[in-house]
């Protein structure tokens, strides 16, 4: 079972997200808050797998809280379900270590594969909020990121890149290279260090524009 909390201060979106995710077998809520600071003291009591987290929100929105939630609790993944999808809304939420986000304009199945996807440590955007990534880098807003990164990683940490432009999780791809998962952890943390990106997302779309793979 994949343990949900849901962070949202309208009534509405909490009771249509409980009645959809009641029906998978596989997605247990384990609680709800209308607030982010009241989700960092829930995820502290409840240690749920996957945050289903609104940015819009009184007393701490979901960015902050996203971030804060990140440095105390970083087994936990986060899933940003709200109705922006600006560069103002996006790369924040994404810098913050958010591993999905979705609008909730979606299909209920569309996020139900989302919430998967992050307990499994995958990456899942919506192609609003993957453009956005893009556009910034594509508009010269990565200025101070190593344009021969390439040239800077070692034959495995390229490997291991790879890996994660495919949305491979740790696990996933230290099955794949044969090394452990630890070794993988590592080389991420290397390779974030050489290229100067703060999270995996950055690093992928960084790779993937630059035409690295194919």
């Amino acid at each position: 079972m994949i343990r949900i909390l849901i962070v949202d201060d309208h009534p509405m979106v909490l009771k249509g997200l409980r009645l959809f995710l009641q029906t998978q077998k596989d997605l247990e809520i384990v609680g709800e808050a209308r607030d982010g600071l009241k989700a960092l003291d829930m995820v502290g009591k409840l240690c749920p797998d996957v945050v289903l987290m609104d940015l819009k929100m009184p007393k701490m929105d979901g960015v902050e809280a996203t971030r804060k939630m990140k440095e105390i609790h970083p087994e936990v993944k986060v899933v940003v379900l709200t109705s922006f999808s600006d560069q103002d809304h996006v790369l924040p939420a994404i810098r913050a270590g958010a591993e999905g986000y979705q609008l909730k304009e979606i299909e209920a199945e569309e996020l139900a594969a989302t919430i998967r996807n992050a307990y499994q440590g995958k990456t899942h955007l919506h192609p609003q909020a993957t453009r956005q990534l893009v556009e910034q880098f594509s508009a010269g807003e990565s200025d101070g990121y190593k344009k021969d990164g390439m040239e800077m990683l070692t034959r495995r940490e390229r490997e291991v890149l790879q890996m994660i432009t495919m949305g491979k999780s740790n696990k996933e791809a230290a099955l794949a290279l044969g090394i452990t998962e630890k070794t993988i952890k590592t080389h991420v943390s290397s390779i974030l260090g050489k290229l100067g990106f703060q999270d995996r997302t950055q690093a992928a779309i960084y790779a993937i524009k630059q035409g690295w793979f194919h």
